[in-house]
């Protein structure tokens, strides 16, 4: 068993030393309790005590944290704990390869970035991809950083429009009993694409780009017979689309487009026998240049801490649990 060891690190500057400490040295505790050493501060200093391994991966996230903040990256106590998530992972990880890979989306003036690794690699292959598939649990940030890679697109003029589309399947609930007309009934299944894209685009601003067509939310069966051309496309919840719909949903892209396909394969709300068109397509499709596929797990998760241990604890009784 490794003796534990005591770690003394210096920062010259001190105004980003209290970033990196947060207030009441919130952020110092966070990493400590996560890396299962003790921490303390005074000064320009940090001391560290603990197994050596655990020492010198917290020693390694305080210093590029620092590094970050000396870049004017505003690390928050999310971020903290991303980044010793990470260097878990993967103690070769540089953070301002992550965190500073970053979206501006000039209508809010927001600043969105990737909080791992596998985010990452999802920002990079839309990037240099024009069919992507993110597939993993809820949370990882799959269809909202589509989102934000989709506005950014737009902003750009790099596409004319964003069709964002969504299988409306009943989980659980009825359609049929749902009130109102068409309409009024798949609307609470597009639900959260709207939420995505109004923390992206004002209110009033997306209302008037939608009602000029430039931006589109439908059911995927609105997506037939049409041909996509300068169109960022995303495709939410595809593990509810049969093998058919994601078919059709894919030859649906025409010039200068991209399309992003997301969904969750342990989530299938389709009827029994109905095999889902996400999971034949990450069969069928792998080896085709110019389709990516990022797979995320729970590590990925950036809601509360809660819902990774969640994810985590259904995984282990297969099948997301059902």
């Amino acid at each position: 068993m490794s003796q534990s060891q005591e770690l003394r690190l210096s920062f010259a500057d001190h105004e980003a030393l209290r970033t990196l400490l947060g207030a009441r040295d919130a952020h110092l505790r966070l990493l400590a309790a996560a890396a299962g050493v003790k921490a303390r501060s005074r000064g320009g200093e940090i001391t560290l005590s603990g197994e050596p391994e655990a020492l010198e991966l917290t020693a390694l996230a305080l210093r590029q944290l620092y590094d970050l903040i000396q870049q004017g990256y505003p690390v928050y106590e999310m971020d903290v704990e991303f980044a010793y998530r990470i260097l878990s992972s993967d103690p070769t990880a540089q953070f301002k390869d992550i965190f500073l890979d970053q979206v501006y989306l000039t209508g809010k003036n927001r600043i969105i970035s990737p909080k791992t690794l596998n985010q990452k690699r999802y920002l990079e292959a839309i990037r240099a991809h024009d069919i992507v598939f993110g597939i993993g649990p809820a949370g990882t940030g799959k269809t909202y950083l589509a989102m934000a890679m989709a506005v950014d697109s737009l902003l750009k003029g790099q596409v004319d429009r964003i069709v964002l589309a969504r299988p409306a399947v009943e989980a659980g609930e009825k359609l049929g009993f749902l009130p109102g007309d068409l309409a009024e009934k798949v609307n609470p299944y597009l639900r959260p694409l709207y939420d995505a894209l109004h923390d992206m685009i004002d209110f009033d601003k997306a209302g008037r780009l939608m009602s000029k067509g430039v931006i589109e939310v439908a059911p995927l069966a609105f997506m037939r017979g049409r041909t996509l051309n300068s169109a960022f496309v995303i495709l939410d919840e595809a593990q509810n689309s049969t093998s058919e719909q994601m078919k059709m949903f894919l030859t649906r892209l025409g010039f200068d487009s991209k399309a992003v396909i997301t969904g969750d394969v342990t989530q299938v709300d389709l009827p029994g026998g109905v095999t889902s068109g996400l999971v034949r397509a990450s069969q069928i499709l792998k080896h085709i240049d110019g389709i990516a596929f990022v797979d995320f797990d729970e590590q990925d998760v950036v809601r509360h801490h809660l819902v990774r241990q969640i994810i985590k604890a259904y995984d282990k009784m297969g099948n997301g649990g059902a």
